[in-house]
This record gives structure tokens, sequence and C-alpha cells, in this order.
């Protein structure tokens, strides 16, 4: 049997990799019972024994119930101990924080959500953040956390945890996001881009699948979150997807981001609030404008329920949008193939209204190949999205990646995860 100190300074010997290997089947139920890991890895009944015997000493695994006969004694199963640390997502976006705490299984034992808006600086924001998460764990039990996810709107260098040239976060730049919450959890953090979780929560729907997947978030602003046989695609620097800033073709609206002609100045939530006031002052008609007259405030909001209620003004507004987002997804389709289009967001929560222009236009403009067996639908519009993606995330770090720098310690650490100075 391997001691610590082989399992935490010695190579990753055969006996530790499928000690970890057990520990993950266990995990995910690929193997449940002593035979089926047996039968799977190859290794002898006593290898596996003592593997099974490791694990539960380390507090891993532990025997559950039995499962059911299928001739002989019936075997005792194999649980992983999912209550044995907490994972923490804290999903910042342009109007709002919504934190949550979960199992090592992801499911969600508390959560909270408050208005908020990003622009207030990294200072603020974030102290605010972490007295929400302080709260929820403070209404807990006192299991100690093993990691940490953030998602924030804007481009993020995953590999240091910063925010670069975020257009709707001024004071953000290179903020060291993920040292902050490491300080004051003490565990692993990981810091991206929102939409990368919301790729991540559809990915975890599809767990069985090596997925080719695009997540394209219309709302306040417009980004994608990628992945690429079942991994997101960041990128070199994290930049991967950011579409909401391509170029559109004789555009001339200016940008948050301080360019001209950027899809989301043309198509995004904020655009779709500036046009449709235009419009408004120019004489338009209908309930929205009726709306405005009488001295409500015109929101997004506002002109989504407006379209789905009928007023042509709001209509226009979103078929707009979602011919312009349509022509930027099919550029994406033509050099991603994924098989899966995913469209979320205030502005997509229109539903078919605004998916069937997004279905047109890419068909319309992509490879017949490309489109052959392409499925374009709207998210699940679930609130916890974000949480569920960031736990996701969380699961595929801690288990898939950096399981064996950890393992001996018996949870994760910043130092074992990366390194001593994050």
């Amino acid at each position: 049997m391997a001691n610590v100190s082989t399992l935490r300074f010695g190579a990753q010997t055969d006996e530790v990799t499928s000690l970890l290997r057990i520990v993950n089947m266990v995990r995910v139920g690929d193997a449940v019972t002593r035979p089926e890991i047996g039968r799977i890895t190859g290794l002898g009944r006593g290898v596996v024994a003592q593997r099974v015997d490791r694990a539960v000493e380390m507090g891993f695994l532990e025997d559950a119930e039995y499962a059911p006969s299928s001739g002989g004694r019936a075997p005792r199963t194999l649980r992983f101990r999912a209550e044995r640390g907490r994972i923490v997502v804290c999903a910042l976006g342009g109007l709002h924080i919504h934190v949550g705490v979960t199992d090592l299984d992801g499911a969600i034992l508390d959560e909270a959500h408050q208005a908020w808006d990003i622009s207030r600086g990294p200072d603020e924001t974030l102290r605010t953040a972490t007295s929400m998460v302080d709260d929820l764990l403070a209404r807990g039990d006192g299991t100690p956390v093993w990691g940490l996810v953030v998602g924030l709107p804007g481009p993020v260098d995953f590999e240091t945890g910063r925010p670069v040239a975020p257009p709707i976060m001024p004071g953000w730049n290179d903020y060291d996001v993920r040292t902050v919450f490491e300080q004051r959890y003490d565990a692993p953090v990981w810091v991206d881009n929102d939409v990368n979780l919301l790729a991540a929560a559809e990915r975890s729907r599809r767990r069985d699948e090596a997925v080719d997947l695009i997540y394209c978030k219309v709302g306040t602003g417009i980004g994608a979150g990628l992945v690429s046989h079942g991994r997101l695609h960041r990128g070199a620097n994290g930049a991967a997807g950011d579409m909401g800033h391509v170029r559109v073709p004789g555009a001339e609206q200016v940008c948050r981001c301080g360019k001209v002609g950027c899809l989301e100045a043309v198509a995004g939530g904020w655009a779709l609030v500036r046009d449709a006031g235009a419009a408004i002052a120019d004489g338009a008609t209908g309930p929205l404008a009726e709306a405005v007259a009488s001295g409500e405030t015109l929101t997004l909001e506002k002109i989504t329920l407006a379209a789905g209620r009928g007023d042509a003004l709001a209509i226009s507004l979103v078929q707009a949008s979602a011919r312009q987002v349509g022509e930027a997804v099919a550029a994406l389709v033509n050099m991603f193939n994924p098989g899966v289009i995913v469209v979320g967001g205030a502005v997509a929560s229109t539903g078919e209204l605004f998916l069937a222009e997004v279905r047109q236009r890419v068909y319309e403009l992509s490879l017949p190949l490309a489109t052959r067996d392409l499925a374009i639908k709207t998210s699940e519009n679930d609130s916890r999205e974000p949480l569920r993606g960031g736990v996701d995330l969380a699961k595929e770090q801690l288990f898939e990646l950096s399981l064996p720098r950890w393992f001996a310690e018996g949870r994760p650490t910043v130092a074992a995860v990366h390194g001593a100075h994050g």
C-alpha cells in the first residue's frame, strides 16, 4: 500500500494512477462496486481491494448499500463522499451578483442573488460578493471550501485569473481577482468569462458526448463560449469567442469598447435600448412608446417583454439584432463546425422570434456540410445556469486536471493546484 510521502513526492506510479482512476470512476458512476472496478481496470481482486481500502482510508470513498445480486453474494457499492467539501460559485454580471454553494457532486445547497452594477469597480464589488459568500457559508455546517469559480462579464486571462481591458468594467483591467478569493477562503480559485460558465452548464448536460458546442449569449452585451471535443476552448490568452467586438460591415455606431461598428454596438441589448429611444423620439408608436411617454424608464427587459406581446417596434429591433447575430454566428459555424448552438441571454429570451432569424442567417451563410447535423436551440433560461456551469468547471479542474497534484493532501490546496504564489 502506498504511503502518503510516496503519493505526495514520488513519481506518479501505476499504483497512484490506478488509485486516482478508481476514485474518479466511483465519483462519476462509471463503476460503483469492486467487481465492476476490476472488470473495467483489469486489476486483480486483491489489488482492487487494496486501492479501495486506501481511498476509503483517505476519506474519498465509503461503502454504501448492497448492489443487486447476479447469482452469488451481492456486492457492496461504493460512493464518493461529496459532502466532504464545498464548491463556491460567484457569477458577476453587468447588473447582478449571483453566488451559490454546492457539494462536490454539484448539488446546489444554498444561493443568493442581488442587483449590482459592475461598473462600481472591483474593490466595492468584490467586498459585496465575498460578503454574500460569507453569509452562505455561515448558514452551512462548516464544511471546508475545496474550490471557487468566479465568472466575470468580460475577457479574462484564465491562467492568471485577471480581467483584460473589459469594456463594461472600468477599473478592473489586470485586477488580481483570483488572489482576493484565495486569500479569503484558502482554496484554489478559477476565474473565467461568464459566457464560458454558461457553455460549461450546457456541456454538463452532454457529459456522455465529446460535444462541439457554441453558447451564444445575447444580453446587454454579446459573447460566445466554445466547447471543443468536450473541453472549453479559451484560445491562447482567453479571448476565444469574443464575438461581440467583431466589426459589422458598414456599421458606424460607437461601441462601449471605444471602437466603431462592433456587433455589440449594433445588436447588443444596450444598443436596442438606444435605438428604441431614438425611434420613439422620432415618432414611433405602440405600447412601448406609450409606456415611455407615461414616464417609464426604457430598459432591455421592457423591450423584450413588449416584443413578446406583439409591439411592432420591439419586434423589429429584436429581429434586426437576431439577423446581425446570425451572420456572426454563421462565420463561427464555418470555422468551428459545432454540433450544437445554444442561444441565451436577455435578448434571446424572446424565444422563437429571435431564434428563427438566427437560424435563417446561419443556414443561408454557412457551408452545407457545417450545418448538415447542426442543432440550434435556445438555452434553458434557468437562473441557476451560471452556478451549474461554474460547478462543472470546478469539478473539471479539481478532479480531471489537478487531482494528481493534491490527492495526497486529502483536499485541494492553493499551493498544490496553482503553485505557492498562484
